[in-house]
């Protein structure tokens, strides 16, 4: 069980943190260039890692309720005095993944990055009550200098820069795919 939560990590931090700028990078490309196709096409590939992704981790978080029942507070968590927030967490990162097989849905670069931002708002909350309280704490620096902004403006171009390249990698994955069905088909 440890192995794949660090499986799942890995994927977190190298390629679900990294959505958003990706595919704001496939709209830009399609958007400036002629090759709406391919950036389609790449963005089919978004959508249906988006939904692998998410059936692995229902599937981890159901087998976790189920046999480690300690571990997952779900009903202190679903009736607490913060349940609102837990059920709006727990839909956007199940239920709504999986309205991206609907095509029509799935073809739009908005709709996508909707989903994209939505899977992992839990994370985006904790990471906001982080830096807020760390703002609000008694004993930052009395010079108002601190690290803990340049850390976080290098974390953002990292990130930004993890889903451009993440983009053109998509981008050459599907030229590739489309080079290959047509040295087939001429063979």
């Amino acid at each position: 069980m440890e192995l794949y939560k660090q499986i799942i990590e890995i994927v977190d931090i190298n390629v679900i943190f990294c959505l958003f700028p990706c595919i704001l990078t496939l709209m830009l490309i399609g958007f400036f260039f002629k090759n709406r196709d391919k950036t389609k096409k790449a963005l089919n590939i978004i959508r249906w890692f988006i939904i692998i992704y998410s059936i692995i981790t229902l599937t981890h978080y159901i087998f976790g309720m189920i046999f480690l029942s300690g571990e997952y507070a779900f009903l202190n968590r679903a009736t607490g005095p913060y349940w609102w927030a837990y059920w709006f967490m727990l839909i956007c990162a199940i239920v709504l993944p999986f309205t991206l097989l609907i095509k029509k849905l799935a073809s739009k670069y908005l709709y996508v990055l909707f989903i994209a931002i939505f899977i992992k708002s839990g994370f985006y909350f904790e990471r906001f009550v982080i830096i807020v309280t760390t703002i609000h704490r008694d004993y930052f620096p009395k010079d108002g200098t601190s690290d803990w902004m340049s850390y976080l403006f290098y974390a953002l171009i990292a990130v930004f820069l993890q889903g451009f390249v993440l983009a053109i990698l998509l981008l050459g994955i599907v030229e590739i795919i489309e080079k290959s069905k047509t040295l087939i088909q001429k063979a």
